[in-house]
């Protein structure tokens, strides 16, 4: 079998890694990677500056979700595995001119605390004495997808919307909560409003139960105590940077095409032709790993109604700014992680990240490293802004929301990075189920086709790692099972 595979971000790497292992195991499996640019990867892409660990992209993985650990493990670098400083994690969200921590006992957008909550800063009385009523909402049934601003805002409030649920989508997804699909995006909260009615107490709940499950593992195994919490996050010791070496030292190098932008695929009635300015060749099979808005491009032709649907699916850009200081220029930072902006603040600042405290051991002793996020769904026109713009225009807002004290307007930082992701986040907006499942059926009608990446089915690297192999195994696991059907029938002639 011979694949094709578009697209080598951490999804087509992925797929691909894993056609290596299907012919190390001693398949008969062929594929030829394509990649536009002149280095794999994507947005995964780290250097390391005077011993500081820069990331360009995605800093970590949610630990969570277990593919990108398991992968690497398999690729050598379990060691390299290093987790979030999740005893200092602390976050922050900017009120006017204040930053003000996130209440604690906040499960994601749902307060459980009563005492934390109607003391924090982060809210009006309006709005804590909203959120103590709604501990009495009563179930409501699920009637199709909605915004997740309309679904907060529904049981908290808009200013809970503004101060909290826009901000905390907006670090994830780079999106606008009132376009991003709560179906998608907060499935469980969808659940939890139809069974319970209250957020609040359906998170409870399913915490109790959560609690319940772990305390009877443990008890079947033995063993006592509570174990060790596992981190929010994990990172690699030395940048993702190290996952894309390290899986594109695992392929076979001739058939990787950096580069080699393709110009158009079309439909055989055996297979597949991939074109590109230097070649036209046939193959068995084909993984779409390129964005929903590159494959749309490929595939209408082949497929107009699958095109449509994939050049529907919207995406947001970002700028990431990293800023290394030594740390004698700057005064005490605030606690934590970092800090998030509203919107509503209408500032051109989304976040910023204290690198050196969420990772442990990435940076010198000494140094700062502030990483700072623009750009997203709503001001795509910082990326037509020079570099030297774009970081006068971070110190400027650090300078502002952390006070002169802290970060000094004549404070230089010693290493200064920026970059840019145009149309590299893919949107789950309203809608975005059925949009998917017509994709799916367009895709299941084209045999040996797949779509990989973060349009589909979620948009973390664990997400896009899991996505990629699966499509390889699948695709293997078909073309072995073709192989043995000739061999079945004239077994039973």
């Amino acid at each position: 079998m011979r694949t094709a595979v578009i697209g080598g971000g951490i999804a087509g790497l992925a797929a691909a890694y894993e056609f290596e292992k299907t012919r190390a195991a001693g398949a008969a499996v062929e594929y030829t990677l394509f990649e536009a640019r002149t280095r794999l990867g994507g947005s995964l892409a780290s250097e390391i500056v005077d011993g500081a660990v820069l990331e360009q992209g995605p800093d970590s993985f949610l630990t969570e979700k277990p593919a990108a650990a398991e992968l690497c493990r398999e690729l050598g670098l379990g060691e390299e595995l290093l987790p979030s400083n999740d005893a200092d994690r602390k976050t922050h969200i900017l009120v006017g001119e204040r930053l003000v921590a996130l209440p604690d006992g906040l499960m994601f957008l749902v307060p459980t605390k009563l005492i934390p909550t109607a003391t924090s800063r982060l809210f009006s009385l309006k709005t804590k004495i909203r959120m103590g009523l709604e501990l009495l909402h009563p179930p409501r049934p699920s009637e199709g997808d909605e915004a997740v601003a309309a679904l907060v805002e529904r049981h908290y409030g808009m200013e809970a919307v503004d101060r909290l649920a826009d901000p905390l989508l907006s670090g994830i997804y780079g999106g606008d909560a009132g376009q991003l699909s709560a179906r998608t995006v907060l499935p469980r909260l969808v659940e939890m409003e139809s069974q319970y009615g209250s957020l609040t107490r359906g998170m409870l709940a399913a915490h109790s139960k959560m609690r319940k499950a772990q305390a009877k593992a443990r008890k079947a195994a033995g063993t006592n105590g509570r174990p060790a919490a596992r981190p929010l996050f994990t990172a690699l010791r030395g940048g993702m940077q190290q996952l894309v070496d390290a899986l594109t030292a695992r392929l076979n190098p001739d058939w990787v095409r950096t580069g080699t932008p393709v110009s158009a695929v079309e439909r055989l009635p055996d297979g597949w032709k991939v074109r590109t300015s230097e070649s036209e060749e046939i193959y068995d099979a084909l993984i779409m790993a390129a964005p929903a808005w590159a494959a749309a491009v490929l595939l209408k032709g082949v497929d107009a109604k699958l095109g449509e649907d994939l050049g529907m699916i919207p995406y947001s850009s970002s700028i990431t700014v990293n800023l290394v200081y030594d740390e004698n220029q700057l005064g005490r930072l605030p606690d934590g992680f970092g800090f998030l902006v509203p919107a509503c603040e209408n500032r051109c600042l989304l976040a910023c990240t204290f690198v050196h405290r969420k990772f442990l051991g990435r940076t010198p002793p000494g140094k700062a490293v502030l990483r700072a996020f623009m750009g997203g769904a709503r001001n795509e026109a910082l990326l037509m802004e020079s570099d030297t713009a774009l970081i006068s225009a971070v110190r400027r807002e650090l300078n502002h929301i952390l006070g002169d004290k802290v970060v000094p307007a004549d404070a230089e930082p010693e290493q200064a990075q920026v970059s840019r992701w145009r149309r590299a986040m893919a949107q789950y907006a309203v809608g975005h189920q059925e949009r998917k499942q017509r994709i799916a059926e367009r895709v299941a009608a084209l045999p040996g086709l797949r779509l990989v990446g973060n349009a589909y089915d979620g948009i973390g690297v664990p997400d896009c790692i899991r996505l990629g192999r699966q499509a390889a195994r699948d695709l293997a696991a078909a073309d072995a099972a073709a192989q043995r059907e000739p061999d079945s029938r004239a077994a039973t002639t």
